[in-house]
């Protein structure tokens, strides 16, 4: 079952991303914060990752780079309800990471990890 991690401040937009998820046969971890986001990835292997770009305590951006700095085919999704995502393109660590505008639709999450995961080249297409 893949594993996805779920880096997202908003306790409501976790919950309801980890509830679609996991009635799709994905396996979920939710962090609250970019630095427990980050901590859950050093401590265990993730298959794609959904990041908000305006965490509380860290940027999403900043989050992401990391990420692919340790893993650079992981699938990534970045979310936010504020502001177009364009600017993603602007390092080699962000290409290919899928921008998901909130407020989303269960279908618009599962199309987008679909076309993260195609990105990516690396998860097999579950959904």
């Amino acid at each position: 079952m893949p594993r996805v991690l779920i880096i997202d401040d908003q306790k409501g937009v976790r919950t309801m991303m980890a509830m679609v998820l996991r009635v799709n046969r994905f396996e979920v971890e939710e962090a609250e914060s970019g630095a427990a986001g980050l901590k859950a990835f050093a401590e265990s292997s993730f298959d794609a990752a959904i990041v908000d770009i305006f965490l509380g305590d860290a940027s999403g951006v900043d989050v992401i780079a990391t990420l692919r700095e340790r893993a650079p085919a992981l699938p990534v999704i970045a979310v936010s309800g504020m502001t177009a995502l364009d600017f993603m393109d602007q390092s080699p660590l962000l290409a290919n990471v899928v921008c998901l505008q909130k407020p989303f639709r269960p279908n618009d999450l599962l199309q987008a990890l679909r076309k993260a995961q195609a990105a990516a080249g690396e998860l097999p297409a579950v959904v």
